[in-house]
């Protein structure tokens, strides 16, 4: 295996992983407060259940990332042979994800929290409630989107 293609792979990783951990604690923090209100009122679990959701979208986009660099670099195939250069173009191509999507998912958790208080209170605010964290995601689908443009401008 080339120095390039462990350097592809290991920002394959990282992008999947640093995503998916984002998503975890954010759907942790949303789920704490979701089940102190579910825990109040059991029948308000359908209007929470999108609130927790919301900052799992980020380990989504994570692995999305990693797939597309599993493509680019014939890994299903067994991997090709690329340069160190184009191993460190690959590796920092997935640094929006890594950073993004990690720090968004445990802001998105955070508003989804506060979020889901207005609908313990007002649960025919849920619409209104959802746009604060939806905020959140457009930064993630941003992270994203850098990522797939950086890897489609890599020539290997």
């Amino acid at each position: 295996m080339s120095f390039g293609l462990l350097l592809a792979i290991a920002g394959a990783a990282l992008a999947a992983g640093f995503a998916g951990a984002g998503s975890a604690m954010g759907v942790g923090i949303a789920g704490e407060a979701c089940s102190g209100i579910v825990t109040e009122d059991p029948e308000k679990f359908g209007l929470m259940l999108p609130l927790q959701a919301l900052p799992g979208t980020q380990g989504f986009y994570g692995f999305l990332a990693a797939f597309l660099v599993m493509i680019k670099v014939n890994l299903f195939g067994g991997g090709i042979a690329i340069s160190d250069v184009v191993g460190w173009q690959i590796f920092f191509a997935c640094a929006p994800v890594m950073i993004v999507e990690f720090i968004s998912g445990i802001y998105q958790g955070r508003t989804s929290a506060a979020a889901a208080n207005i609908v313990a209170k007002h649960p025919e605010e849920l619409g209104k409630a959802i746009i604060f964290p939806a905020m959140v995601e457009t930064y993630a689908v941003l992270g994203l989107l850098a990522t797939i443009l950086l890897l489609n401008g890599i020539v290997i």
